[in-house]
């Protein structure tokens, strides 16, 4: 990998803290950007060049310094590689990936105020993230914010789009939410869609779907 200049005196991965060590205030911090993760490993399973991050730092030099980083609850970048050197990423560290930012953050609103609507919005503006996205199903009024929100970086800021899904032409991936079933518990969470609005169904959902078409045959 080449380098620029700036970039040259830069601590390595191997020097950076791979967490800062705060936990997740709920369990949908967690279970909502592993569904996107693991749905784009069934979407994408041909493809090695994303990476999709959940609650890993993102290591940049926009900021004030450069060792401490901004963790969203997940986001994707493409143009990279899928396994980096064949090995699992310990962080996201910007100038280790040729400057490629991710292009997609996520961040799940919890009890405790994160910055989604502030500092972590200024944040990924100034990385240039292009489509930043706040789902806050439970404390919305609070925030007095919809619950679900897509912002798309439009000439150096960011603008809050409408429709659901929302279709993302550069990424080629839409967004929006769908109940799903979390053993015998029905909840709603993001999942992926298509351009034209179909959702991309879990491999648990595909299988079901098989089952119920051919299961007479199989019998």
């Amino acid at each position: 990998m080449v380098q620029s200049d700036r970039w040259l005196h830069l601590p390595n991965s191997n020097e950076l803290p791979c967490s800062d060590d705060t936990p997740v205030d709920n369990e949908d911090q967690n279970l909502i950007p592993n569904i996107l993760l693991f749905l784009l490993k069934f979407i994408w399973t041909d493809r090695n060049d994303w990476f999709f991050g959940v609650d890993m730092g993102i290591y940049h030099t926009t900021g004030t310094t450069p060792f401490v980083p901004v963790v969203p609850d997940g986001f994707l970048s493409l143009g990279v590689e899928r396994h980096k050197g064949g090995l699992s990423r310990k962080s996201y560290v910007v100038w280790e990936e040729n400057g490629m930012v991710p292009q997609f953050v996520l961040e799940v609103a919890s009890l405790t105020p994160g910055g989604e609507y502030d500092t972590k919005m200024a944040t990924y503006a100034r990385l240039g993230v292009s489509y930043y996205v706040i789902y806050n199903p439970q404390y919305w009024q609070r925030d007095q914010h919809q619950p679900f929100e897509v912002y798309r970086w439009i000439d150096g800021t960011y603008e809050l789009q409408v429709g659901e899904p929302y279709w993302m032409p550069d990424i080629g991936l839409g967004i929006g939410r769908h109940p799903y079933q979390d053993g015998d518990v029905q909840r709603e969470v993001l999942y992926w869609y298509d351009e034209y609005g179909k959702r991309y169904l879990t491999p648990e959902e595909q299988l079901a779907r098989y089952r119920e078409r051919f299961g007479e045959l199989l019998e």
